[in-house]
């Protein structure tokens, strides 16, 4: 079952997630997650996107890379997940999100992060993440603690981009995947 996308306006996507209990059956949810990010050509989704206030995430951050890139990508599921530092150089890159189509900002972000986080047969991970799979899990893991991309922007950008940003939570945007709008 592919799931429609929240956008952007909607009180979930600035809700910090609540954990989901240990054990809890997740694969139909997890398999209908990956099949909703894919459906929209999204590298990462967050439960809060399809309207789920619960800390999970997919990603698939092989899209990201090209065949010359030394880093291998991922493709898995994040359940009740941890960062526990980020670390590395800070570099900055275009980011976009699925519940904010059409608009676009350059973000800057430490390169490395290590994580804990429960995969979905319920065993504990802990593990390392560089380059644009570390992006891709900061980002959906921003989601889980109510922050979206566009928060990290400060005073003229943000004012700039205020106009779209209202027009995609009424709506006023063109996507090949189902949307939820907040103000429609």
């Amino acid at each position: 079952m592919i799931y429609p996308i929240v956008a952007y306006g909607n009180p979930i996507l600035k809700k910090e997630a609540d954990e989901i209990n240990e054990g809890t059956a997740l694969d139909e949810m997890i398999q209908n997650m990956f099949a909703t990010m894919d459906n929209a050509n999204g590298v990462g989704l967050a439960a809060p996107q399809i309207n789920e206030g619960v800390r999970l995430f997919v990603i698939d951050s092989n899209l990201m890379l090209d065949e010359e890139d030394e880093e291998k990508g991922i493709r898995k599921a994040f359940i009740n997940p941890i960062i526990l530092d980020e670390y590395g150089d800070d570099y900055s890159f275009e980011e976009g999100c699925l519940s904010i189509p059409d608009v676009r900002a350059e973000i800057t972000r430490p390169e490395k992060l290590t994580i804990e986080y429960f995969d979905e047969n319920w065993n504990l991970h802990e593990e390392e993440f560089s380059g644009m799979t570390a992006r891709v899990i900061q980002h959906e893991y921003d989601h889980l603690e109510g922050i979206l991309f566009v928060d990290y922007l400060k005073g003229l950008k943000k004012r700039l981009l205020k106009s779209k940003l209202v027009d995609v939570s009424k709506g006023k945007v063109s996507t090949d995947y189902r949307m939820v709008y907040p103000l429609r």
